[in-house]
């Protein structure tokens, strides 16, 4: 299967081209800065590119199976509208070239999964430091909602640096609205590639959790 791979080079990113690299799937990475990615495998293509950029998207687009988002970004204390702008560029360029198949990392936190972030993220980190982060990734939950894609949007508590266990919590009843749960990325990683092959979450949203 072969695989688009947008935001390779966060920490999710990297964690999401290593285990598909893994596990034989076909990737293409399109990333704004090549040099970030260490990454030498014959079954990994790197292209640069920027979501913001529909040429650059349709270009990584053409003969995938299926996209797989990790886009974030560090601009925390102003407005953009990278997030919701660059998945709605992402959703145009998967129709124009015929693929479904998209399962896209955001956060528990944000439209009905409101407050499940516990006490500390809800009355400290999400107003104060993360407000206008959270706005775009609303919006861009929203955005993929609203197509005709078969979308799966993955919704991780606290992200850490742990191992993959392959030992975690799914489902809509994820996350506290007093203590603020964690999951490593690595389980999310291996959550979002076995959606690949599952159906269970097709055109829904869904927490993670340890």
């Amino acid at each position: 299967m072969n695989i688009l791979i947008i935001g390779g080079t966060g920490a999710t990113g990297r964690e999401l081209i290593k285990q598909a690299l893994e596990q034989g799937y076909k990737v293409t990475a399109l990333v704004r800065n090549p040099n970030k990615l260490k990454v030498t495998n014959r079954d990994l293509k790197i292209l640069k590119g920027n979501v913001l950029d529909s040429a650059s998207i349709h270009a990584a687009m053409a003969g995938q199976d299926a996209v797989l988002s990790a886009l974030g970004h560090k601009r925390f204390f102003v407005y953009t509208d990278i997030l919701s702008k660059g998945t709605s560029n992402i959703i145009q360029a998967m129709n124009d070239h015929k693929v479904k198949r998209f399962i896209c990392i955001t956060t528990l936190g944000i439209n009905d999964s409101r407050f499940k972030l516990g006490l500390y993220y809800t009355l400290f980190v999400i107003p104060l430091i993360l407000f206008f982060y959270f706005i775009d990734k609303a919006k861009q939950e929203k955005i993929i909602m609203n197509s005709n894609l078969d979308w799966t949007i993955v919704r991780p508590v606290q992200l850490t640096n742990g191992k993959k266990t392959g030992r975690y919590k799914h489902g809509d009843k994820i996350g506290h609205y007093i203590l603020t749960k964690m999951i490593s990325r690595a389980n999310v990683v291996d959550f979002m590639l076995k959606q690949l092959t599952a159906n269970s979450y097709i055109k829904k949203s869904v927490g993670l959790s340890n």
